[in-house]
């Protein structure tokens, strides 16, 4: 819920950015992303993003690759 994700984070739901949380956390990069040139993070408000290369996400997050979108198929 919404007071977790600050108690972990720091931020609020809507704005969470990938790094610089309260608190170590397993960030989990979806497999879908890798496929991308470029996404867009939020930057710790739900109106401000910034441009990140998948490969830059998960070492600056140290994140783990992972199947996390449901398959709608």
């Amino acid at each position: 819920d919404a007071g977790e994700v600050r108690a972990a984070t720091g931020y609020t739901i809507g704005g969470t950015p990938p790094f610089g949380h309260a608190r170590d956390l397993l960030v989990l990069v979806d497999r879908h992303l890798t496929g991308f040139d470029v996404v867009w993070a939020a930057a710790g408000t739900p109106r401000h993003v910034f441009p990140i290369s998948p490969a830059e996400l998960v070492r600056v997050t140290e994140g783990r690759v992972a199947d996390v979108a449901l398959d709608e198929a």
